[in-house]
């Protein structure tokens, strides 16, 4: 889904989200889009950019009158909350695939949608997936619930759970079982906007990451944290980041960190290389705020980090802004986001979109592979 609030938009079929028209011709159904819903006007204009034939309508989804939902005649619904209208359609859809951030899994908004559900005579199975399960170098966990309108459950339903994985992958740690280890298969730290917390709020990123207290080896990383990285780095299961990155050139200049960004935040950077088979979820502060909304990329593969944090702190502004220099640091360019959240090529924004805009909306977005994914267990 794509934009600041990702109301859904509709399908013939299916109701989808203004990113939904990737995800549908990923899954390999035949589907008509047959209007799109979204109150930002940026991601509007995005959306017309790149499927101009479709129907848009630039409001919420509180904004819709029932016989507009009804005119629609829809079969398929992909969506956050609200969900209200459901039991109040004259024909209910076929299925419904909704996503929403980690949390949603334990609130009375999820009780109220599941027992809505229930009531009509939906199946469902609930979901915490990120994009790391299909080999894709980025963590980005988000609840997912489908459901299917049919009297005999799913062919992979498990009840009462939530998987954590796709049911025709090797499954992994329970939910429990996750929380408890601190969902350390995920990013090195929580982003501000999964811990519900403003970037750049004053809070000490290094005590989130080191709760037991444990000595930080260095750059406010702890000895378990560095291992943790170093296995995710060693599985081979997960593509490489230089598999989704832009070649170089000069255009990549403006990219790099600021001197003011890397004295100030140097320490609490999420740093990966082209090599690297990892990156954490990338917000939609990335690019305006540093710390934790995303990784930046080193692109001086030939240096060691360690090198270069060891003994920093007692050097003078010059001679610690000369040796980060050295790393040659820079943003993941919103294209290569655009490639992790499997975009396809031909996707492009218009002109008039600022850079700050493009971070905010892929920030907001969903990886295309995951739900493609989802559709196509949902209509399989």
């Amino acid at each position: 889904m794509f934009g600041e609030k990702r109301d859904p938009a509709f399908t013939s079929g299916v109701w989808y989200s203004q990113q939904d028209s990737r995800e549908i011709k990923k899954s390999c159904i035949s589907a008509e889009v047959v209007a799109a819903v979204d109150v930002n006007t940026v991601a509007n204009e995005v959306y017309k950019h790149n499927f101009p034939s479709t129907p848009l309508w630039a409001k919420t989804i509180e904004g819709i009158t029932l016989a507009e939902l009804n005119r629609l005649s829809f079969d398929m619904i992909l969506m956050s909350p609200p969900c209200q209208p459901f039991t109040r359609l004259q024909r209910l859809p076929k299925y419904i695939l909704l996503e929403n951030v980690k949390g949603f899994e334990t609130s009375s908004a999820r009780d109220k949608l599941v027992e809505t559900l229930k009531k009509c005579g939906f199946k469902y199975q609930e979901f915490l997936l990120s994009p790391t399960y299909l080999g894709i170098p980025n963590s980005r966990l988000r609840y997912f619930l489908i459901a299917k309108l049919q009297s005999e459950l799913l062919s992979f339903q498990a009840p009462g759970q939530i998987l954590e994985n796709f049911p025709d992958q090797e499954p992994k740690a329970s939910v429990k079982h996750r929380v408890a280890a601190g969902l350390e298969k995920e990013s090195s730290f929580t982003s501000p906007e999964e811990e519900h917390i403003e970037p750049n709020s004053g809070s000490d990123a290094g005590s989130r990451q080191c709760s037991q207290k444990e000595a930080f080896v260095f750059k406010l990383e702890t000895a378990k944290e560095m291992e943790r990285k170093r296995n995710q780095d060693s599985d081979l299961s997960i593509q490489m980041l230089k598999d989704f990155l832009e070649e170089d050139g000069e255009e990549m200049s403006q990219y790099f960190l600021p001197p003011k960004a890397l004295l100030r935040y140097a320490f609490l950077l999420d740093i990966v290389t082209p090599s690297c088979r990892r990156s954490t979820c990338f917000t939609k502060g990335y690019g305006h705020y540093v710390e934790g909304t995303g990784s930046v990329l080193q692109t001086a593969e030939d240096v060691q980090l360690e090198s270069v944090f060891k003994s920093i702190e007692m050097l003078s502004e010059e001679e610690k802004l000369m040796k980060l220099s050295t790393l040659k640091l820079r943003y993941f360019t919103p294209r290569e986001i655009e490639n992790l959240h499997g975009f396809p090529p031909e996707f492009g924004f218009p002109d008039k979109i600022t850079m700050k805009q493009r971070y905010r909306l892929l920030g907001n977005s969903l990886n295309v592979h995951v739900v493609a994914k989802l559709i196509s267990l949902l209509t399989g």
